[in-house]
């Protein structure tokens, strides 16, 4: 079996994160792919949306989607997990042959700096998908995509057309 691993705060779940799915799942060999709603990242101090709000909002999102299975795993840690717990999360409970490990290019700047990076890149293959006003440059796989919205910005200012249609009213509601 070959997975992959889609972490993030999700804070809110965009078209940017529908599309990243999409490309995935058409681009990369594989049978599951993992999304994983972080509780707070490692490298963040608070979040807008709780936890299992954000988790709900995933699950209704790729509900329609037999390949996608949302994870609560690093929810019920209620603390901020790190990558290379995931990852041993992912291989106890599915044992796949290979792993797939989903990151945006505005990721790649603090990517050494993630705990256990050294090991974390011999579990795992790192694929990059690309995102507006970040390098692309990488050594790793990389999935070519250019939407111009981020999370952060929904965040300050909801803005309807960047929503997944079946969650934009909620996730509106929230934010505004």
């Amino acid at each position: 079996m070959k997975v992959a691993i889609f972490g993030g705060s999700f804070d809110p779940p965009h078209v940017g994160h529908l599309a990243i799915v999409e490309h995935v799942l058409k681009e990369l060999d594989i049978d599951l792919l993992i999304v994983v709603p972080t509780y707070l990242n490692p490298f963040k101090s608070s979040y807008k949306a709780p936890p299992k709000r954000r988790l709900r909002w995933l699950k209704k999102l790729f509900l329609s989607k037999p390949k996608v299975v949302v994870s609560d795993f690093e929810i019920k840690q209620q603390r901020p997990v790190y990558a290379i717990e995931t990852v041993e999360y992912v291989k106890r409970r599915f044992a796949p042959e290979k792993i797939y490990y989903i990151i945006g290019s505005d990721n790649l700047r603090d990517l050494h700096r993630w705990k256990n990076y050294k090991r974390l890149r011999k579990e795992v293959e790192f694929v990059v998908v690309t995102r507006p006003g970040f390098r692309s440059k990488s050594p790793f796989k990389t999935i070519r995509l250019s939407v111009p919205i981020s999370s952060t910005q929904l965040r300050s200012k909801p803005i309807q057309r960047y929503l997944p249609k079946i969650l934009a009213r909620e996730i509106m509601r929230f934010y505004s």
